[in-house]
């Protein structure tokens, strides 16, 4: 670990990383990761949604190499004037709308920040890497995030590629496959010095509790009911989110220009043996609650993928990334985590968020 923190030194001494939606769950992790290493000086571009923490970074306080900016993605010209503020070396775009059942309820959100918002960032990254000095050109990046739900859904067999077409199945899928197929364009026709990472789902401390498993955990320890969706059988391979820091920051400092990373933690569970196991863990540390007690099954969401798994061989065979976490040493973690901080999220819920049922395809006409 110590020759790998030396060499990311290396590589982002004096550099400028300008991180967009650096106050949401994963964007925070990159930027904690980034101030982590003493020589990258970091810019968090956040509008401060509902999902955004800043207290998910307590490295910012007073740290002289970050800097705060309330900033959305879809304003073109406060994205131009922060860019030529800071001159940053990398762009890493981490901002988007990201719950697949706020996605059925409104999708012209998901529509507006993670499409027209990728584009506008593309654009304004364009014509200021244009404008940079031939030494800084060839240096500038711009790393964007996705999601393995682009490809769709699995059968039993098989694991996504980089090769797996597209088949988005939600409006939140749909909307990152129309990013990433903007991002590809601008590298194919303009030269823009792109590449796209596609994650499997990241868990891990600070994310916000309309997520599955931190959702799980909070209800636990109030001890309300724990809603499984359908049957519980639907998969997912989980991702410790240190883990996917760690691999950005990777990509960003040895990746290939035009290329695409899958990134996956090679733990594929189904939900219902995730909600068991967050239960398991719990009944250890209160043995007298008995918290599988709490599950109870409710109706399917719409459109509801049946697996993702994710191959992440490329990245580790190319960029040397492994993932240091398994998912049993990762939720042991998490749920220690959520039960020693409960200040981060009851702060949380005291400013309104209501974990309440939504994604029934029922919502209101938003237009």
């Amino acid at each position: 670990m110590p020759k790998l923190c030396a060499l990311m030194a290396m590589r982002f001494a004096n550099s400028i990383i300008l991180v967009t939606g650096g106050a949401g769950f994963i964007g925070s992790a990159v930027v904690r990761h980034f101030l982590d290493d003493p020589g990258a000086f970091v810019i968090n571009v956040d509008k401060l949604t509902y999902a955004s923490s800043l207290s998910s970074i307590p490295q910012a306080s007073g740290n002289p190499r970050y800097a705060l900016a309330k900033v959305d993605i879809c304003n073109g010209p406060d994205l131009r004037a922060l860019l030529e503020k800071y001159k940053p070396d990398a762009i890493v775009n981490l901002a988007a709308e990201s719950h697949v059942d706020r996605s059925i309820d409104g999708p012209a959100e998901f529509i507006q920040t993670n499409i027209v918002g990728t584009f506008l960032l593309l654009e304004e990254a364009r014509w200021y890497w244009h404008g940079l000095d031939s030494a800084k050109r060839r240096r500038f990046r711009f790393l964007h995030v996705s999601t393995d739900e682009v490809y769709g859904s699995l059968a039993s067999g098989g694991l996504f590629t980089e090769e797996t077409p597209y088949a988005p199945n939600s409006p939140y899928s749909a909307s990152k496959a129309a990013s990433d197929h903007l991002i590809r364009a601008w590298y194919e026709t303009y030269d823009l010095p792109t590449l796209t990472i596609n994650c499997s789902n990241n868990y891990g401390p600070y994310q916000f509790p309309e997520k599955l498993i931190p959702h799980t955990i909070i209800q636990a320890l109030a001890e309300k009911e724990i809603p499984i969706y359908g049957d519980g059988r639907n998969v997912r391979d989980w991702l410790y989110v240190n883990d996917h820091a760690r691999a950005l920051a990777l990509a960003l400092e040895r990746g290939v220009v035009g290329e695409t990373y899958n990134i996956g933690g090679r733990s594929e569970l189904t939900n219902i043996d995730v909600v068991r196991t967050i239960c398991d863990i719990l009944d250890r540390l209160e043995p007298s609650k008995n918290f599988a007690r709490l599950i109870s099954f409710v109706p399917d969401r719409p459109g509801h993928d049946r697996r993702y798994a994710i191959d992440p061989s490329k990245i580790e065979r190319e960029l040397g990334w492994r993932a240091t976490e398994t998912f049993e040493t990762g939720i042991e973690k998490t749920v220690q985590w959520y039960r020693d901080h409960p200040e981060w999220w009851r702060s949380i819920l005291d400013r309104g968020y209501e974990p309440k049922r939504i994604g029934l395809a029922i919502g209101t006409r938003k237009l």
